[in-house]
């Protein structure tokens, strides 16, 4: 308990001390997390909303995918993203391999279906006679989508939070195709491995408070929206 406690105490005092390495690791992490995840809402809205209000052929097999997407490992996305950017890839000329262009790629390919899917239901939910109020007073299409995303817009926050919970404390495939290089592609998870491994246990403490901390915030914020929703109806 007394290592413990040492490690916790030596943990804060980084974390206030404002540590160069701990820095650059949390700024990395947030960087490529928030930019696949820009990636991910940007796409995954739209294509939720789309299959939410759209009836066409194969829809159904579409939202079978898109489920699945939704607990698929990470660390087969990360072997996806490997071969596809690996140098005999489709993609190897691009050079994105051990680079964090890859890891915003799988960290997006992650994050979609999760947004995707819980925009789907949130715009699945709304009542089906918003639609026929809403174009009844004259409103067009897109106008239409705009009121049933507004009426669906807790779930739609919630979607992103989500993605971003799922990201954030992914290891597998940032591992794989960013190769956890020092001031280039270690993020927080990555450092928490490797810092463990190495015997440095009050940087691994400390990335993992911070680690803790931004998932039980977007955790809370999850449960506030969704408690908000609950209250509305």
């Amino acid at each position: 308990m007394g290592e413990i406690a040492s490690g916790l105490l030596k943990a804060v005092q980084l974390i206030v001390g404002g540590d160069p390495t701990l820095l650059q690791v949390v700024s990395l992490s947030l960087a490529v997390s928030g930019t696949a995840l820009a990636f991910s809402t940007l796409i995954g809205i739209p294509v939720g909303a789309w299959m939410g209000l759209r009836r066409f052929p194969g829809r159904w097999l579409l939202m079978a995918l898109i489920y699945t997407g939704m607990g698929f490992p990470p660390v087969v996305v990360g072997l996806f993203v490997y071969l596809l950017l690996s140098r005999s890839g489709p993609l190897g000329a691009l050079s994105w391999l051990f680079t964090p262009r890859a890891m915003i790629l799988a960290q997006t390919i992650i994050s979609f279906p999760l947004v995707a899917g819980f925009t789907l239901a949130a715009v699945m939910g709304v009542d089906p006679n918003l639609r026929e109020q809403v174009q009844a007073l004259g409103a067009n299409e897109w106008q239409t989508t705009l009121a049933i995303l507004a009426e669906a817009r807790v779930g739609v926050v919630v979607s992103i939070i989500a993605g971003f919970g799922s990201v954030i404390s992914e290891v597998g495939a940032v591992m794989l195709v960013g190769g956890n290089i020092e001031g280039s592609t270690r993020v927080l998870t990555t450092a928490i491995v490797l810092g463990t491994r190495m015997g440095d246990f009050e940087l691994a403490i400390a990335l993992g408070i911070i680690l803790l901390a931004l998932s039980f915030l977007a955790n809370l914020a999850m449960l506030r929206l969704q408690g908000m929703g609950n209250l509305r109806r």
